[in-house]
């Protein structure tokens, strides 16, 4: 779910349940018994909105989430790198002084 839609979701649903609570008074008013104003289509309608709603609201908090935990793995990693730089470059000039030794044998073994 886009994260940007979080304001808009949470309009919707307050509207829904705003027009639930409305139409409820309403129906009530009518004489009806809570057993009728549960079947009625209109507010099984709003419901199934504000269920909706739900569902979005926690899709983004959930990947709110995700997105905050990526942003702390990230900035430990950077911690870490800054922590150590010495290990990294001694270990590349090693490296690179073990291939050239390798090489230089191989050319002398071609040789003889």
């Amino acid at each position: 779910m886009n994260l940007k839609a979080k304001n808009y979701v949470e309009k919707h649903k307050k509207a829904a349940a705003e027009k639930l609570s409305a139409r409820s008074a309403h129906l009530k008013t009518k004489g009806l018994e809570e057993a009728a104003i549960r079947r009625d289509p209109s507010i099984r309608k709003i419901k199934a909105d504000i269920r909706k709603a739900n569902f979005r609201l926690a899709s983004i908090a959930n990947q709110e989430t995700l997105n905050a935990e990526k942003v702390r793995i990230k900035e430990m990693k950077l911690a870490e790198k800054k922590a150590a730089p010495e290990k990294t470059p001694l270990k590349r000039a090693k490296n690179e002084g073990g291939q050239k030794e390798k090489k230089e044998k191989k050319k002398k073994e071609k040789k003889a």
